[in-house]
């Protein structure tokens, strides 16, 4: 391609050899489209379940992400194709929706589209199929409710909870400490939570990372971690009973404004910097500061402390002070890395996790791992209804639009088989993942569900001796289950009523 200009110096594109290249439309089309999408989903399909593998990512600066997070890996993959991007999309709506589910969600996207095609070879119009698969979906959202089970729990009985929390943290590289993140996830949101509104404000809750120690050291703190150390090494490094003063406003010599101290702050706390000059003013003073806070830490600060962020000196008094029952500085291994702890604070409604791990790698896998826990735990709270796991969800929802639909005299009942048949490849996936024969195993374990009637009955990815997985303890949320159906039903009908693919030469 080349740039040229005409006699009034307007550009324009000379494409190098348009003659040679195509425009797609009708069916040529929507094959290259559904292609582009089996592809983006074979890349995940082998990322699913507890036993699925991960993907080592290289950024266009040599950083190295290891994961097997759907979200993280379509996120840093350099996507053109535009069907491509909307699969991406799809991973990230189900990531902002429910936080768990990325890789299923495309995974059964993927297995759509590749049923859609083979209807499409028979001659069945792409909207006839588009019209099959939302009543298929209607159909298996539906059933997904009426298999569903609601358990209690409270303050003081959160083991559903956690039980819940292992089943994500499961299919993860942080695997082997599941039970104690998952503790750590369930606790802070319940510390959050407003339970009578059936509400969580995920934003309340920090995810703080810091190399060195083991995954086992990760740790909740009631209160907020700060990434920074005192100003002055001669300043007082534990400080009970803190009232603290959040500002926002610079310390100017030579007036440092320390006469603003007969407010009664015992710490102040800036978002901007000073000079040597106004730390040795306020070491004097016996003042410990902390400089460069961030802004997002100082309003986390100023909700868990009851404090007020003061842009200006003027307008700093007792009333805006914030309150916390200790701050201490720590030092972490030999490099002595020293980090701010703003603990047992008035409104505890702020609460940080802060992670451990020998490597940055393995500290920010942590956090995307946490960060899926975390939103299981919300999505219960909003809502306590489960669904089991191990892909036997997905096969009683196959077994119900499959009887379902001879019901439909048309076309459709062809496109809702197919999508029964879309949905057996998750459990399929499953078994395939975890070494298993899964054409052998989708055949037992669905002739086992409908012999015993008993939806409960899925892949046994962990070789545990049993497909119950009641007993087994692996719970997925009712909602992520139904947005899952939802979002890939709509996308695939999306791709599937494109019939022309024009190129920005071509506007």
């Amino acid at each position: 391609m080349a740039l040229a200009f005409d006699e009034f110096g307007r550009p324009f594109i000379i494409l190098r050899e348009q003659e040679q290249k195509t425009r797609l439309r009708g069916l040529d089309a929507q094959k290259a489209n559904i292609a582009a999408g089996k592809a983006v989903a074979r890349i995940l399909r082998t990322s699913l379940g507890p036993k699925g593998m991960d993907k080592m990512l290289q950024s266009p600066d040599c950083d190295i992400t290891i994961t097997n997070d759907g979200a993280t890996i379509l996120d840093q993959m350099d996507v053109d194709n535009q069907i491509a991007k909307l699969m991406v999309e799809l991973s990230r709506s189900q990531d902002y929706e429910i936080g768990d589910g990325t890789t299923g969600v495309v995974v059964m996207a993927g297995a759509l589209l590749e049923q859609a095609e083979k209807l499409l070879e028979r001659g069945i119009h792409p909207i006839r199929i588009a019209e099959g698969y939302e009543v298929a979906s209607k159909i298996a959202v539906e059933h997904l409710e009426h298999i569903a089970y609601k358990f209690e729990f409270d303050a003081t009985n959160i083991e559903p909870l956690i039980q819940t929390c292992m089943t994500t943290l499961s299919s993860k590289i942080v695997n082997r400490c599941k039970r104690d993140l998952a503790e750590i996830a369930v606790k802070a949101v319940l510390a959050i939570a407003d339970l009578e509104r059936k509400d969580v404000n995920l934003d309340l809750i920090k995810v703080e990372g810091k190399v060195g120690g083991k995954l086992e050291d990760t740790e909740l703190i009631y209160g907020i971690i700060v990434d920074k150390d005192i100003s002055h090494p001669q300043m007082p490094k534990q400080i009970e009973d803190a009232k603290i003063a959040i500002l926002t406003c610079p310390f100017e010599p030579p007036k440092p404004k320390i006469k603003h101290k007969d407010v009664g702050a015992t710490l102040v706390i800036c978002q901007w910097g000073f000079d040597d000059e106004a730390n040795h003013l306020l070491m004097h003073r016996n003042l410990p500061a902390v400089r460069w806070v961030g802004g997002v830490e100082l309003e986390l600060i100023a909700i868990a402390t009851g404090g007020r962020i003061v842009p200006r000196f003027q307008e700093l008094t007792p009333e805006k002070l914030g309150k916390a029952g200790l701050v201490r500085e720590k030092a972490f291994g030999t490099t002595k890395d020293r980090m701010i702890y703003i603990e047992n604070c008035v409104n505890s409604r702020a609460v940080t996790i802060f992670i451990r791990g020998g490597n940055k790698m393995m500290i920010e896998e942590t956090k995307r791992s946490i960060h899926d826990a975390l939103c299981v735990a919300r999505n219960l709270i909003r809502n306590n209804s489960i669904v089991y796991g191990g892909g036997s969800a997905e096969i009683s929802c196959s077994v119900a639009v499959e009887a379902a639909a001879d019901k439909y005299p048309g076309v459709e009942q062809y496109a809702a088989r197919a999508f029964a048949d879309a949905l057996d490849a998750v459990p399929m996936a499953l078994a395939e993942n975890s070494g298993l024969q899964p054409i052998e195993t989708l055949s037992v374990v669905k002739a086992q569900q409908i012999k015993d009637n008993n939806p409960c009955c899925g892949v046994d990815c962990n070789d545990t001796g049993t497909n119950d997985m009641q007993g087994q303890n692996v719970f997925e949320t009712l909602i992520g289950k139904q947005q899952q159906f939802l979002l890939a039903t709509q996308v695939v009908n999306m791709i599937l009523k494109i019939d022309d693919v024009i190129s920005p030469s071509e506007y």
